[in-house]
């Protein structure tokens, strides 16, 4: 496909390169105000505890943080890292704009796909990325979360995906609005093959991503506090002339109207997925 590249691959977690921060951090470190209490957090309290404050706010986490509290220590293999966007429709500064954010995230995509164990069962996992465009699916993302999922089909394994995404990336047009039908053709296939797939919601999961493959998982877990949804509040609010709930969107008030599964906060969720994938 002429508009994504392929890399030499980089696996950051065996080579010792774009790793995680550190949970642990000094006790000297300054602090930083929660937006949900307002109060200040000592960072070396936040990092303790997966950057969530006591108050229950979870703080966005970058894809090689979650890999490293999800996956069993030294278990995460990562696959098709070499598959990034080109710009392929010549689209007026984002050349410069997707190495400026590969740089900045030092990834070089927003999602990143592998192998890892989980509570000892061996996964594939994707992780999308907050801090690459705020994990916008161009035809890169598309392209691996696909060939993750015929690789599990190959290897009959269950898919475990954290998604966060502002939606389809605007600068590849149609090409990124291609991807929802072929990542939901991928999904269908390894559901079709008898295997399992389970999504994570993390804020914010929406537009295009959570309209195609985020919603198609087996069963559907949220981080409390998770924007879910396609079209913003505010869009919607404009479009129907109607005032919309307070909480409308939140992963809470989802869960009320049947569109998750259960919530699952960062202190329990390797627990809850361990528990799901050996029940399946």
């Amino acid at each position: 496909m002429a508009f994504i590249q392929f890399l030499k691959p980089k696996n950051a977690l065996e080579e010792g390169g774009r790793t995680a921060a550190p949970i642990q951090q000094d006790a000297g470190e300054p602090e930083k105000t929660c937006p949900n209490c307002h109060k200040p957090i000592p960072l070396s309290r936040l990092w303790s505890s997966y950057l969530v404050c006591p108050c229950g706010y979870h703080f966005r986490m970058n894809a090689r943080q979650r890999i490293t509290m999800i996956a069993d220590k030294g278990s995460f293999l990562e696959l098709f890292a070499g598959i990034v966007s080109d710009n392929p429709l010549q689209f007026p500064g984002y050349t410069e704009k997707l190495e400026t954010v590969q740089n900045i995230s030092g990834e070089a995509e927003a999602v990143v796909c592998g192998t890892a164990e989980i509570g000892g069962r061996k996964c594939c996992l994707f992780v999308m990325d907050p801090g690459f465009m705020m994990g916008s699916m161009g035809s890169a993302v598309g392209e691996k979360i696909t060939a993750l999922f015929e690789y599990a089909m190959q290897k009959r394994l269950p898919v475990v995906g954290f998604t966060v995404s502002g939606g389809a990336r605007m600068q590849e047009g149609l090409l990124s609005l291609m991807q929802m039908a072929k990542t939901s053709a991928a999904v269908k296939r390894h559901s079709d093959a008898g295997l399992l797939y389970i999504a994570v919601f993390t804020d914010p999961a929406t537009g295009g991503v959570t309209a195609s493959f985020a919603m198609e998982a087996d069963i559907l877990l949220a981080e409390p506090g998770a924007t879910i949804g396609f079209a913003g509040a505010r869009v919607i609010e404009q479009t129907t002339k109607k005032a919309l709930p307070k909480e409308f969107q939140k992963a809470e008030f989802v869960l009320q109207h049947g569109f998750v599964d259960t919530l699952a906060p960062r202190s329990t969720q390797k627990q809850l997925l361990t528990r799901l994938l050996n029940a399946h």
